[in-house]
């Protein structure tokens, strides 16, 4: 077995986290406040600087996520096998 299906089955799993990120971004976003374990951080309260980061690190994260998925349902063979 070539391991196709487990390619298949991480990739969904990594896909549905990308989709998860996102949507805390996007409430994030709305509602200027970032989940983060079992606090919220609020814009207001770190200032402008520190969360755009914050928000910018979820950004990145959430594009790599989305990378790796694609690459692993799709077979563009990204890692160079």
């Amino acid at each position: 077995m070539n391991g196709r299906g487990e390619e298949m089955l991480v990739g969904g799993l990594v896909l549905v986290l990308a989709l998860v990120n996102a949507w805390r971004l996007r409430t994030a976003l709305r509602d200027g406040e970032i989940p983060l374990y079992r606090t919220r951080l609020r814009k207001a309260e770190m200032g402008t600087a520190k969360f755009t980061a914050l928000v910018l690190f979820n950004v990145m994260l959430t594009v790599a996520l989305l990378v790796i998925a694609v690459d692993l349902l799709f077979v563009l063979d990204l890692r160079g096998r």
